[in-house]
């Protein structure tokens, strides 16, 4: 089947939607109220499962040669002590490779370079998605955790959750040998190696939703964690407040469907989760291709629809739940060997990868 489709967002499962979309022979426009690409932004660990939708997409390659293989990294407690090792050495025994580390500029840039000049229309903002329902045969909503085609589709029945975490993140001029989290009582800080010389880092603290430290965001930051181990300190004294981003961590709950009618969410619109166990983005990078290839298979949308329903809900929503119940982990105070303890039999599982 070939069609039309408005996609509302241009991120990464918007733009990976248009590119299957238009692999498949679909005529795409994507609406993305930001005038262009973001040169700037944080570091994404695409797993085996993402790095297949991107080959898939016919950018896989690519996103190799631009990304860097993630070390392996580890769970310390704020004296430096072990919780548990990351062993991203039993992923690539286990799916036959490893996790990409990508920074989100570069992953949206290789998606955007697959596109046709003019797909994506930047600067267009589409408040009302119901104004695009009689031009298009589908209306795909990929735009992100406070969609407006969700509040279309579903009005105020769903609203965000806060998950008791307000977080930080950003980066620094400095390398790091590998990644990981530190975990104290109700906060954690994580770094990941992003490029030769720079490192994501993020923060985060179990506080009251929309608290703000009187003191100041690095302030406030260097108060919390500037005791912690090497090279915490060292991260914390390069951070530059001009670049500097918090925010409250919300969830999306479970949606009955990601579909009503003929129109359809992916990505952060339909399910979004906490970013502890960071598969943000490879959700949406497997959503896009799902729908993309069941638009192309099937032989009316309706059909379409479902099948992509019936194929991702379940998942990124069983994903979700695991996200939060990390989440609540890290929110712990109390009794922390036996947390650990948690963290430890988690991490012997870890998501799919």
């Amino acid at each position: 089947m070939r069609g039309s489709a408005a996609v509302i967002g241009g991120g990464v499962g918007g733009l990976a939607v248009a590119g299957g979309l238009l692999r498949a022979g679909w005529t795409v426009t994507v609406f993305e109220r930001a005038d262009g690409l973001p040169d700037v932004g944080t570091g994404l660990g695409i797993w085996p499962s993402a790095l297949r939708a991107l080959d898939d997409l016919g950018v896989g390659p690519v996103a190799r040669e631009r990304g860097r293989a993630q070390p392996d990294g580890a769970m310390l407690r704020p004296d430096g002590s072990l919780i548990a090792a990351l062993d991203v050495g039993r992923i690539r025994r286990r799916h036959g490779e490893g996790v990409l580390l990508l920074s989100r500029p570069a992953l949206l840039g290789l998606l955007a370079e697959a596109l046709p000049a003019g797909t994506v229309r930047f600067g267009s903002p589409v408040e009302d998605p119901a104004v695009l329902a009689d031009g298009y045969d589908v209306v795909v909503g990929a735009d992100g955790i406070r969609s407006a085609t969700r509040a279309a589709m579903f009005g105020d029945r769903y609203p965000l959750r806060y998950s008791g975490m307000t977080a930080w993140r950003g980066t620094v001029s400095l390398e790091v040998p590998a990644g990981g989290e530190t975990w104290g009582r109700g906060r954690k800080f994580g770094m990941t190696p992003q490029a030769p010389g720079v490192t994501n880092w993020y923060a985060a603290v179990a506080a009251p939703q929309g608290y703000r430290p009187s003191e100041g965001d690095l302030a406030a930051l260097r108060r919390w964690f500037g005791d912690w181990h090497d090279p915490v300190p060292a991260v914390l004294g390069r951070i530059d407040p001009a670049g500097l981003l918090h925010h409250d961590v919300h969830f999306l709950p479970a949606l009955p469907s990601y579909v009503r009618g003929r129109w359809v969410l992916v990505g952060d619109a339909a399910h979004a989760m906490t970013p502890d166990l960071g598969q943000g983005a490879c959700q949406a990078l497997i959503d896009a291709v799902a729908l993309s290839q069941a638009l192309a298979a099937a032989p009316d949308v309706p059909s379409a629809l479902a099948r992509y329903d019936g194929l991702r809900r379940g998942p990124t929503q069983r994903m979700a739940a695991m996200a939060t119940r990390a989440g609540r982990l890290a929110q712990v105070r109390r009794f922390v060997g036996v947390r650990d303890t948690a963290l430890r039999l988690a991490l012997a599982f870890g998501p799919p990868g």
